[in-house]
C-alpha cells in the first residue's frame, strides 16, 4: 500500500513498513532499455509514453526509465524495428504488425520484466518497491495513474452535485500491492477498500477473481499478469473508471460483454492467453478501445429486473378520504444522454427513442395523479409528452429554463425544463404560475445590488412550475410544486437561495389562492374503468374553502440535486435555515443572510418513514461518479399523509449494473411515487355552552 501522491520525501505505509524510511536506495532488477528515440521528455509534463500509454505510467513505463537511470549495468531490451513495430513471419514472408499489437508486446515485456524480478529474484511487492524508490527521489517522478478526477473530461460527472471521489473524504493510500505472494485466493476483506485505485496481484496463483472485484469501482489499474486465471467475472464490469487492465499469461479464453462498460479503458493486456480469435483480433488490428466498444455494442439486453413494490407506511385508512398518487422523474433529456458522458451504456438504451418508451410504459402503468417530470424540452412536451400521456387521460403545462428567452424559437424548443401533468379525469387546472430564480433574485431590492447575485444566482437558470388544481370529485385543492434546482456541489449556496425564492413564491401564490373562488361551472364525468359496463356518473362536489394559506394541501416535488445533511434539505424539513449557516454565511444575499430563511409551511420528505429501514432507497441519481438520493417528494403534514411508497430497485439485479441509463433505466435518476390520503377537515365550529337547568344537584351550574 503506497500513497497516490508521488511526493519526494512522502512517507506512505507499504505492507507493514515505512515507505521511503528504509528502502534500499538500489534494487537488483533485471530490467531493460526499450524507450524509443526521443523518450528523454516522457516524465515532461503533457507528454506520453508509446502511442495510447497514458494514465497509469508509473507502473508500466516507468519502472523501465528508473533501471536505465540508476541501474545502467542492466540488459537493454530493443525493438526489433527502429519505429518501435515488431515483425512476424507468416508463410515465410516478414508482415509489420499493428501499433495496437507492438504496444501489447511492449507492456507484455514490461510485465514479464516484473515477474521475473519477484520469482526468480525472490523480490515481491514489486511495484510498492519500485513507487517507493519514487517518493524517496530515486529515478524520476511518474505521473499520476489517473488524471485529476477535478478536471478529468472523462470522469468528471458534469450534471452530479459532487463527485464520489470528492464525497468519500481524505484516505492516506489508494495504491495496494499483493504482488509475488504466491496468493491463490484473494480475501473478501480486500472488496472493502473501495477507496483503491490501483491494485496488483501479479505472479501469484490466483484462478479466479471473485465476483466482488465489481465493489472496487474507483479501479484505475488493476495488475493480475501472470495468474492462473481462467474466466473473469461480468462483475468487473462495474469499474467503470478503469485505465488499464492488464492481464498477461492467464489462462482467459473470452471476455465477458460486460467488460464493455470499461469506456475509459485505455490499455488492456491479454498476451499469453488462450484468446478467441475474433477478440483477439480485434484487440491486435484495432486496438483496446475498438475491443471495448465491440463488447458493449453486442452484449444482449439482460432480463428484466424484479418490479419495485410499494411500501406501505399506514394500513386501515379510512376508504371515505380521498386518495392521490404522485410521481416525480428527472427523465434525462435527449440532448444531455451522450455517449461522452455516459460512455458505458451502450447505444441502444441510450438513445431517445428507446429510452421514452420506457418511460411511457412506465407512467401508463403506475397511473399517477400527479407526475412531475424535469428536463423535458419544450419540443419533447409538445410533439411527444402531450399526444402520447392523454391516452391515459393527462394534461399538462410545461416552461422552459430561462435561457429558452435569449433564443430563436427553432432552439427555443430544444432547452429543457420542468413539465407537470395531471389526471385531467379528476382534477381540474385553476391556475398556473412558473417561478424562475434568477429573475426574480435580480429584481429583488434587498438582493439586485448582492455581487454574489450577479456572479452566482444570475447564470443559473433553472426554474420550477407552480400549479393549483381542484378535485372533481370532492372540491378539494392541491398546490403541486415542480422544481429542478442547480447541480454545481460548488453551488450550495445558490440550491438554498433557489429554494428559499421557491418557497416564498410558493407562500405568496398560496395568499392569491387562497382567495379564489369557488369553481362554479364543472360538469359531470364519468370514471375511466375496465370493461364493458359504463361507469356511473359522479356529480362534482363543490369547491373546498381554505382560511389560510398552510390550509391548502402542498406537494413540492423535483430534483433538488441536495442530499440529506444539506442546507436545501433542512430548509424544507424544517421550515428555517439561520444565517450562520456554513453554506451561507460566507455570501451577501439580502435578507436571507441577514434574518436566514423561512417558510410558513409544515412539510415532510414523503420518504422519511423508510429512512434506516431495508426499504430506505439506496439513491435516486445513480452514475459511477454520484450514487446518492437527491430527488424528494414533500408534503404538507397537516394536510395530507402518506400511505404508500414506491419501494427500492431489484439490489441483486443492480450488482451487474454499472450505472444508469441501463436497458431497463431509462434515465440516470430514479422515478419515486407516493401516495397520499387527503386529511378530514377541522374546520372550527361556534362552541355552544351546554344548559344544565336550574337544579342544585351536583350536576347543575357552571365550573
Amino acid at each position: 500500500m503506497f500513497s497516490q501522491n508521488h511526493q519526494q520525501g512522502h512517507n506512505s505505509r507499504m505492507n507493514g513498513t515505512l515507505g521511503g524510511q528504509r528502502m534500499p536506495v538500489q534494487f537488483n532488477y533485471q530490467q531493460g532499455q526499450h524507450h524509443q528515440q526521443g523518450h528523454v521528455q516522457h516524465h515532461q509534463p503533457g507528454q506520453q509514453d508509446h502511442a495510447g500509454h497514458n494514465g497509469n505510467g508509473p507502473v508500466l513505463g516507468h519502472h523501465s526509465s528508473y533501471s536505465s537511470g540508476v541501474m545502467s549495468s542492466a540488459s537493454p531490451f530493443t525493438n526489433a524495428m527502429q519505429n518501435g513495430h515488431t515483425s512476424t513471419t507468416r508463410g515465410g514472408q516478414a508482415q509489420p504488425i499493428s501499433e495496437h499489437w507492438a504496444e501489447q508486446l511492449r507492456m507484455h515485456k514490461e510485465a514479464e520484466r516484473a515477474h521475473t524480478a519477484m520469482t526468480d529474484q525472490n523480490q515481491p511487492h514489486y511495484y510498492a518497491r519500485l513507487k517507493a524508490a519514487e517518493n524517496k527521489g530515486i529515478g524520476y517522478p511518474s505521473p499520476p495513474s489517473g488524471k485529476n478526477p477535478s478536471g478529468d473530461a472523462d470522469t468528471d460527472d458534469r450534471r452530479r452535485p459532487y463527485s464520489v471521489e470528492k464525497a468519500r473524504g481524505p484516505q492516506a493510500w489508494h495504491n495496494l500491492d499483493m504482488s509475488g505472494q504466491g496468493l491463490r485466493n484473494l480475501t473478501p476483506a480486500l472488496f472493502a477498500y473501495t477507496f483503491l485505485s490501483e491494485l496488483y496481484i501479479a505472479s501469484n496463483k490466483i484462478s479466479h477473481l471473485p465476483a466482488s472485484i465489481g465493489q472496487l469501482r474507483q479501479l484505475r489499474l488493476l495488475e493480475a499478469s501472470y495468474n492462473q486465471i481462467e474466466i473473469l467475472p461480468p462483475e468487473l464490469g462495474m469499474c467503470t473508471y478503469m485505465k488499464e487492465l492488464l492481464l498477461f499469461n492467464n489462462q482467459i479464453k473470452v471476455l465477458p460483454f460486460e467488460l464493455g462498460s470499461m469506456h475509459l479503458l485505455e490499455q488492456l493486456g491479454l498476451e499469453g492467453n488462450p484468446l478467441d480469435a475474433t477478440q483477439k483480433s480485434t484487440l491486435a488490428e484495432k486496438g483496446t478501445k475498438t475491443l471495448i466498444h465491440m463488447l458493449k455494442e453486442k452484449g444482449e439486453e439482460p432480463p428484466e429486473p424484479m418490479e419495485r413494490k410499494f411500501v406501505t407506511i399506514q394500513e386501515d385508512v379510512n376508504p371515505s378520504l380521498e386518495r392521490i398518487k404522485v410521481m416525480s422523474w428527472n427523465v434525462l433529456c435527449d440532448k444531455y444522454a451522450t455517449p461522452q458522458t455516459y460512455g458505458y451504456t451502450p447505444s441502444e438504451p441510450l438513445g431517445w427513442e428507446y429510452r421514452k418508451k420506457l418511460i411511457y410504459k412506465e407512467i401508463g402503468e403506475k397511473r399517477a395523479d400527479f407526475l412531475c417530470l424535469q428536463e423535458i424540452s419544450t419540443e419533447a412536451f409538445k410533439e411527444e409528452f402531450s399526444p402520447e400521456l392523454a391516452k391515459y387521460e393527462y394534461r399538462g403545462v410545461q416552461w422552459p429554463k430561462t435561457r429558452a428567452k435569449t433564443m430563436n424559437e427553432r432552439d427555443a424548443l430544444g432547452v429543457d425544463g420542468c413539465a407537470t401533468f395531471f389526471n385531467a379525469s379528476k382534477f381540474i387546472l385553476l391556475d398556473k404560475h412558473v417561478v424562475e430564480f434568477a429573475t426574480i433574485a435580480i429584481n429583488r431590492p434587498d438582493m439586485k445590488n448582492q455581487h454574489d447575485v450577479f456572479n452566482r444566482v444570475m447564470p443559473k437558470d433553472n426554474i420550477a412550475v407552480v400549479i393549483f388544481l381542484e378535485s372533481r370529485q370532492t372540491g378539494a385543492r392541491f398546490i403541486l410544486v415542480n422544481g429542478h434546482l442547480a447541480w454545481e456541489s460548488v453551488l450550495a449556496d445558490v440550491k438554498l437561495i433557489q429554494t428559499g425564492i421557491l418557497m416564498e413564491q410558493v407562500a405568496k401564490l398560496a395568499e392569491r389562492w387562497v382567495r379564489m373562488p369557488a369553481v362554479k361551472d364543472k360538469k359531470p364525468f364519468a370514471f375511466s374503468g375496465s370493461g364493458d359496463k359504463a361507469s356511473p356518473v359522479v356529480e362534482p362536489a363543490p369547491s373546498q374553502e381554505y382560511r389560510n394559506v398552510t390550509d391548502i394541501p402542498l406537494l413540492v416535488c423535483g430534483d433538488f440535486n441536495s442530499t440529506f445533511d444539506s442546507s436545501v434539505y433542512e430548509l424544507l424539513a424544517q421550515g428555517r435555515v439561520s444565517p450562520d449557516h456554513k453554506e451561507l454565511a460566507s455570501f451577501q444575499y439580502g435578507n436571507f443572510t441577514r434574518d436566514g430563511i423561512e417558510h410558513p409551511f409544515s412539510l415532510r420528505d414523503a420518504y422519511a418513514p423508510t429512512h434506516g429501514t431495508p426499504d430506505q432507497l439506496p439513491y435516486t441519481n445513480y452514475t459511477p461518479g454520484f450514487t446518492d438520493v437527491i430527488d424528494y417528494l414533500w408534503f404538507s403534514t397537516n394536510t395530507l399523509e402518506v400511505v404508500d411508497l414506491l419501494g427500492p430497485p431489484d439490489a441483486e439485479y443492480l450488482k451487474r449494473v454499472p450505472a444508469f441509463p441501463h436497458w431497463h433505466f431509462p434515465s440516470d435518476h430514479m422515478q419515486i411515487m407516493a401516495e397520499f390520503v387527503v386529511k378530514a377537515r377541522k374546520d372550527k365550529k361556534a362552541i355552544v355552552e351546554p344548559d344544565f337547568g336550574s337544579g342544585s344537584g351536583s350536576g347543575g351550574g357552571k365550573r
